[in-house]
């Protein structure tokens, strides 16, 4: 049965605009692992990460604008959290197909090179 194109297209659109362009600067994924443990404010996260406050808060405005985290006030400080515990398993599916497609590469260098010896 072949998949449906023009059927996911919009949905495929939507995707790229909300979840894939939130994901697209790796400093947003670092923080994205960093909230799988729990709320933290920015100064937790740019502590763990060893990046500036600004730099951390201009990261949780698109991830927050994207629903990926969500923001709670308590008191002075405003705590991010995940909006979806799902995001984390998304992000370590895409590290295992990433590491399985590098491991296929350098299978076949090392077949290449051990090839061109015999």
């Amino acid at each position: 049965m072949a998949t449906d194109i023009k059927g996911i297209r919009e949905e495929v659109l939507q995707l790229h605009a909300h979840i894939c362009s939130g994901l697209a600067d790796p400093n947003r994924i670092l923080l994205i692992y960093n909230l799988a443990d729990g709320p933290k404010n920015v100064n937790d996260l740019a502590g763990a990460l060893e990046l500036n406050q600004p730099t951390v808060s201009r990261h949780l405005k698109v991830l927050r604008d994207r629903g990926i985290v969500h923001a709670n006030r308590e008191g002075q400080s405003v705590y991010y959290s995940l909006s979806d515990r799902r995001i984390i398993q998304a992000l370590d599916l895409l590290r295992l197909v990433m590491a399985e497609s590098l491991q296929n590469q350098a299978s076949m260098v090392s077949h290449a090179i051990n090839g061109t010896k015999n």
